[in-house]
């Protein structure tokens, strides 16, 4: 069953709990799959609650469906401060705020990319990438998480420099 399959099958259940499903990971391992489904509730927040009713109530729909083949932990989780973007709608819920997106197929000869969302258009994400803008078409994208600014929210110190020392210039090859 595919993520499209299982986002339709989970979707009317999670909505039930008054709850939104953001999206699904599966992750295939010959050991035992991993299924990550993450729940959202806008207004306030997912409590430890939530999550146990959603689990119990997608367990019960996994096992009655059987959709997954093989073994597999079911997790149920919030999307947290790195939130997960699965949709165009995502994108656009969280235009302007920095995101790190891999991409499928290479552009520019580059598979990963870092820079605010700057337009939704259709099924076309663009980013700004060291200044330059960068479409990326939707069904390209392999994982997209936004970048949350922990200074901002102040759960790191702001990075300042001292007066009259300047950043010093890093040589070599950078890893992106």
């Amino acid at each position: 069953m595919t993520n499209e399959e299982l986002n339709e099958l989970l979707t009317p259940a999670i909505a039930d709990l008054g709850l939104e499903l953001v999206g699904i990971e599966f992750s295939p391992n010959a050991g035992g799959s991993l299924l990550r489904v993450y729940i959202d509730e806008p207004e306030r927040g997912v409590t430890i609650d939530d999550c146990e009713r959603a689990s119990r109530e997608i367990s019960a729909l996994l096992d009655v469906n059987d959709p997954v083949a093989g073994r597999y932990t079911l997790e149920v989780s919030s999307p947290g401060l790195e939130r997960p973007l699965f949709t165009p709608e995502h994108f656009a819920r969280f235009l302007g705020e920095q995101v790190k997106i891999n991409v499928n197929l290479p552009l520019d000869g580059r598979r990963r990319f870092q820079g605010p969302i700057k337009a939704v258009e259709g099924d076309r994400i663009t980013i700004e990438q060291d200044g330059t803008p960068v479409s990326i078409a939707h069904a390209n994208i392999a994982k997209a998480r936004l970048v949350p600014d922990y200074a901002a929210l102040g759960m790191a110190p702001a990075r300042a420099e001292p007066e009259g020392r300047e950043r010093p210039v890093r040589r070599g090859r950078s890893r992106v």
